[in-house]
């Protein structure tokens, strides 16, 4: 079968994709494109629909309905030069904990078909890429979570795919493994490839250079992460910090209309007002009358998740829940 062309500089692209199982709608009517070497983050809420889309694009789950074209490849009719021309790593990270480091590596090759010295080019290179050089024959189960994240994504681009999957990456890591993991995608992105990433953690969305927002299925916000922190939101956010107990403030002002959005952010809130001015004045008054002194009140530029709180809030409520 003839391979078909992404329009222009796209990697993927993606038609109406819907998956259902049964009547539940897990994937509904999604479209998205990808641009060649980006990092592009999927990001939503544990059960928003995230692994199961990744899985279609991945060519392991058949959708309902849409298309979806990666590197090429139609994931319906081409679904095994899909995988042989991407790689994936799934939030289980998909090791084997009773086999080596070194094991692992080779296995995985394997099934990439590399062979002899080009097989025993790559597992050096991965085992520089992970740090992993005197772990060789160290069984895979006994790794830290970050080393183990390591060597799961080197085995995932043995074959040096262009496209590569990254199904909730970082969950069970700690802080600065994230931080060096994300490192590493920066360097796949340097070199020319395509990262997909999906995540629940709103923070890791800032290293990405579009990101699209999805709930109960539905993709409800799309852009760059300035687009989204700039464009989204057209009222103020004032950073309140109260001298009191946080969680008495926020209680006190999610009570008020003028106050349209209220969130807890560390030791401080953030408040949606309509008016600057006016919202300061409000504030300080209705904490004061509460006994709840405020240490400053500042303009910000709203978060990432200021804006995915605020459009999950405009999407329309559904009861269902994708998985």
């Amino acid at each position: 079968m003839e391979k078909r062309e992404t329009t222009g500089n796209n990697a993927i692209e993606v038609r109406h994709l819907t998956k259902k199982f049964g009547e539940f709608v897990a994937v509904n009517d999604v479209s998205f494109t990808v641009k060649r070497g980006v990092i592009f983050g999927f990001l939503g809420a544990n059960g928003a629909g995230k692994s199961t889309t990744i899985r279609m694009l991945c060519g392991l789950l058949r959708p309902t309905s849409g298309e979806a074209v990666v590197g090429g490849y139609d994931v319906n009719a081409e679904t095994e030069k899909v995988k042989l021309n991407i790689g994936y790593m799934s939030q289980r990270f998909s090791l084997y904990d009773d086999l080596t480091v070194e094991q692992n590596i080779r296995f995985f090759g394997g099934v990439y078909g590399l062979r002899n010295s080009h097989l025993d080019e790559r597992l050096e290179w991965v085992l520089k890429m992970a740090d992993l050089r005197g772990r060789e024959k160290s069984l895979t189960g006994t790794l830290a979570g970050g080393w183990k994240q390591r060597l799961a994504l080197g085995c995932a681009i043995l074959h040096e795919p262009r496209i590569v999957f990254l199904d909730e990456p970082t969950g069970g890591v700690d802080p600065i493994s994230r931080r060096a993991f994300w490192e590493l995608i920066n360097e796949l992105s340097s070199e020319g490839i395509t990262v997909l990433v999906t995540t629940h953690f709103l923070d890791e969305a800032e290293y990405c250079n579009d990101i699209v927002l999805i709930n109960a299925g539905k993709l409800i916000a799309g852009g760059s992460p300035t687009e989204l922190k700039t464009q989204r939101i057209k009222r103020p956010i004032l950073e309140v910090t109260p001298t009191g107990g946080v969680v008495e403030a926020l209680e006190t002002l999610r009570e008020k209309v003028w106050a349209i959005e209220t969130s807890v952010f560390g030791t401080s809130l953030h408040v949606m007002v309509d008016d600057e001015e006016e919202g300061r004045r409000l504030i300080e008054q209705t904490l004061r009358e509460k006994g709840i002194g405020v240490q400053h009140i500042e303009r910000i530029v709203p978060s990432l998740e200021d804006v995915f709180l605020y459009v999950l809030e405009k999407d329309t409520p559904s009861s269902q829940q994708a998985a």
